[in-house]
């Protein structure tokens, strides 16, 4: 992180292409939002039917978890960046070698002698997961820092070597592992990948000072030396996705490995991942253009509805990876984002990290449960839905379902909150509408028109006794 900046039957490929080609009446704010994108400077649709489809389905998801984890976890410390010249608070190096770049580099890189995550458990995740209404996980492969959590043939920089002491559990292929666990609870997978290696010679060459995060030699005046990094990192793209049954997303991350100094063929890439895995989602963080299927915000939430598949990546603590007494966010804000980024358009990935041992911090699970328990009675607000004009307003978040039916998400303004004695509708969503009810508690009732809008009551057993906590959904059947 930290970037700064299968064939398809006919029959279904035809209804997906029949609801890709809705448009809404009010053209120009909601066009294309069901199907087909819109290009623009910020994004290119991708033109495959077998991606089209895939990242629909994505989109119908709307929460997955990024797991952050590697050697680094031992000491607790920021994912890779410690390594980095670049010097900011938040990779603040610590120890006897915090002022030298290469001895710092060669004591962080010992950890793959004693890491040792004997507790890891990926069915106890791939649990946790589903019951937290989480729909994809992404597991990360290699973060910038070049250390593999898979079986990889192209550098004994990995877990499964045998200076590490967990490459003789049978669980040490750790992406295998994962991947398998997840699929088997129902849920789509991916794996994140650093298109940067800082570990590997054709990426920083000792022969060459470090200087920041880019790499560390003219590739122009080296292209033999480019050559070997492009096919190192080729190499392990294709381990990936050959070897570690199906990928729905490749996630890249090291925006700076980038035309045209640092050009690796992503396009290309891209292409021979599809064969292993076809319809693969390729997410070329942050490089605008053909390879960055859906883009994607770090920590933050744009701040209007965006007419393209996004994706909020945020920590559900303050750290990607673990980190000692961490502070996470209350279920009822984690709740309260995922439902502004679905109604503004996006997903949500929240972003979590095991320790040393392979052991997530009980927080990590009481969020995931409480989340889930929500879900499992307002899901239907949110899952399989995509935004509707106004998006939001009077406190409430909106979005509709392919039949049309629409929902008015009340949000408080924290975990406070209770509900209203009323809420107003824009005319538009209740005009010419069926019945309206409270998920989890029954029928409500159209009231008077105000100034367009149109008042719904919320009776006082329902307030004294709501259905849930955190945010309630109104349902606006279609008529």
């Amino acid at each position: 992180m930290r970037t700064g900046t299968a064939k398809i039957m006919l029959p279904v490929m035809a209804l997906w292409v029949a609801w890709a080609t809705m448009a809404f009446a009010e053209e120009g704010t909601n066009a294309g939002v069901f199907g087909a994108f819109p290009a623009s400077k910020e994004y290119a649709p991708p033109r495959d039917p077998a991606v089209l489809k895939k990242l629909s389905d994505w989109q119908d998801g709307k929460l997955g978890l990024l797991i952050t984890w590697g050697a680094y976890s031992q000491w607790g410390v920021v994912e890779s960046w410690t390594l980095c010249p670049e010097r900011y608070e938040w990779n603040r190096r610590t120890g006897p070698y915090a002022n030298d770049d290469r001895a710092y580099k060669a004591s962080y890189e010992e950890l793959i002698n004693t890491f040792n995550p004997v507790k890891f458990d990926p069915g106890k995740w791939a649990l946790a997961a589903k019951g937290g209404g989480v729909k994809y996980v992404l597991a990360m492969a290699k973060h910038h820092d070049g250390f593999c959590m898979f079986d990889t043939a192209t550098t004994d920089y990995r877990i499964t070597a045998p200076r590490c002491p967990f490459h003789a559990d049978p669980r040490a292929n750790i992406i295998k592992e994962m991947s398998a666990a997840f699929r088997k609870e129902g849920l789509s997978v991916g794996v994140y990948f650093s298109k940067a290696d800082w570990n590997t010679p054709y990426y920083w060459s000792p022969d060459f000072p470090l200087h920041d995060r880019n790499v560390n030699y003219d590739t122009a005046k080296h292209p033999e030396l480019w050559k070997k990094f492009k096919d190192f990192t080729w190499r392990q793209i294709e381990e990936l996705m050959a070897g570690y049954g199906p990928q729905d997303i490749l996630w890249l991350d090291g925006g700076q490995v980038r035309p045209p100094t640092q050009d690796i063929d992503v396009t290309g890439m891209a292409a021979m991942a599809r064969r292993h895995q076809p319809g693969l989602i390729v997410v070329d963080r942050t490089v605008r253009g053909e390879n960055e299927n859906y883009v994607t915000p770090e920590q933050e939430i744009p701040d209007h509805f965006l007419p393209y598949p996004w994706e909020t990546c945020m920590t559900m603590g303050t750290a990607w990876p673990w980190k000692p007494n961490d502070q996470f966010k209350s279920a009822g804000t984690l709740l309260r984002h995922l439902c502004t980024i679905v109604a503004r358009g996006g997903n949500l990935l929240l972003g979590i990290g095991p320790d040393a041992n392979g052991e997530f911090d009980p927080t990590v699970y009481a969020r995931l449960e409480e989340m889930g328990k929500w879900l499992t009675s307002n899901g239907e607000a949110v899952y399989e839905t995509r935004p509707i004009a106004p998006h939001e307003q009077g406190g409430c978040v909106f979005t509709q379902k392919r039949d049309g039916t629409v929902y008015a998400i009340i949000l408080p303004k924290d975990d406070n909150g209770v509900l209203p004695e009323s809420v107003s509708l824009p005319a538009q969503l209740a005009a010419n509408r069926g019945p309206v009810t409270l998920l989890g508690y029954g029928a409500l009732a159209y009231g008077e028109t105000k100034g367009g809008e149109v008042v719904v009551a919320i009776p006082s057993e329902a307030r004294t006794n709501p259905p849930c906590a955190h945010a309630w959904a109104i349902k606006i059947a279609p008529k």
